[in-house]
C-alpha cells in the first residue's frame, strides 16, 4: 500500500476512532424543575369529571363485535344491556386506581435510552401515523417501508428525540395485515432507543409481543415493560374487536 494511500484512508482502526468520536451523547428524557400551568382550577376540573361520570353513566359505550369484552366489563361491575356497557359514577375511576402507574420506565434495548414515562419527565418521540411523506425530489407522496426505515434512523440519530416512536410512516407498499412485522423490526434494527407496538389487530398485537420475547428475552418481559402502543376509539363513544382485543391480549402477557 502506497503512503499516499494510507494517508487518505487510515485503514480500519481510524475509521473506527471515528466512528466513535462522532458518538451523540443524549439525555433519555428531561426532567421537568418548573411547576406545569395550571390551565384550570380544582372547581373546573370536578365539573368535567362529573360530566365524564354523567355520560358513561346515561350514554355509555358501544361495544362493536367483540362479545368478550362485553363481559369483561360486565365481570368488573358495568352495566351491560346488548352491546351497550354503560358505567355507575365512579367505576371507572375506581377500576383504574392503585393498577394504572403514575410512573414507570419503559426500558430500551440499550439500557442508557430507557425512558421515564409519567409526570416531571418529558419524553420527546416522533410524529405518529402520517400516510404521506414529502421530499425535494419527488414532492408530496404516499410512504414506504423504506421511508419508515429512514425515520426509523433519523429518531436513533436525533439527540433530542428520545423514543423512536410507532408508526412513523404508513408504509402503504405492504400488505396491511403484514406490514407491521417489517415496521416494528425497523425500530429493533436501526435503533436501541423504546419503540411502540402493532395495536391495529390482536394477532399483530401477539406479533408484536412475540418479536420482544426474542428481542429482550421471555423472562424479562414478565418484570419489565419494554412497549407501548397506542388504542385509538372508532369514535369517543365506540371501541371495537381490534382495539379491546389488542388490550386484551397484551394485558394477559
Amino acid at each position: 500500500m502506497s503512503d499516499v494511500r494510507r494517508r487518505r484512508g487510515g485503514g480500519r482502526a481510524a475509521r473506527q476512532a471515528m466512528r466513535v468520536s462522532g458518538h451523540i451523547e443524549q439525555q433519555p428524557f428531561l426532567t421537568r424543575r418548573l411547576k406545569p400551568v395550571e390551565v384550570m382550577c380544582d372547581e373546573g376540573l370536578e365539573i368535567i369529571e362529573h360530566n365524564a361520570d354523567t355520560i358513561l353513566e346515561k350514554v355509555g359505550i358501544e361495544i362493536v363485535d367483540y362479545p368478550k369484552a362485553v363481559e369483561v366489563f360486565r365481570g368488573a361491575g358495568a352495566e351491560v344491556d346488548g352491546t351497550r356497557v354503560r358505567f355507575p359514577p365512579g367505576l371507572c375511576r375506581e377500576l383504574v386506581s392503585g393498577v394504572a402507574p403514575e410512573v414507570f420506565t419503559q426500558h430500551a434495548r440499550n439500557p442508557d435510552h430507557s425512558v421515564v414515562i409519567g409526570d416531571p419527565h418529558t419524553v420527546f418521540a416522533p410524529a405518529y401515523g402520517s400516510p404521506f411523506v414529502y421530499d425535494t425530489a419527488l414532492g408530496r407522496r404516499y410512504a414506504t417501508i423504506e421511508d419508515f426505515r429512514n425515520f426509523a434512523k433519523l429518531a436513533y440519530m436525533t439527540p433530542s428525540i428520545h423514543h423512536n416512536g410507532g408508526t412513523l410512516c404508513e408504509p402503504v407498499d405492504l400488505p396491511v395485515n403484514k406490514r407491521h412485522f417489517d415496521m416494528v423490526y425497523s425500530h429493533i434494527k436501526y435503533s436501541d432507543k423504546p419503540f411502540m407496538g402493532s395495536v391495529t389487530h390482536p394477532d399483530r398485537a401477539q406479533d408484536t409481543v412475540d418479536m420482544c420475547r426474542i428481542l429482550f428475552g421471555a423472562d424479562y418481559l414478565e418484570e419489565n415493560t419494554v412497549l407501548l402502543s397506542l388504542a385509538n376509539a372508532n369514535s369517543p363513544l365506540s371501541w371495537d374487536f381490534n382495539m379491546l382485543g389488542s388490550e386484551i391480549g397484551r394485558a394477559h402477557v
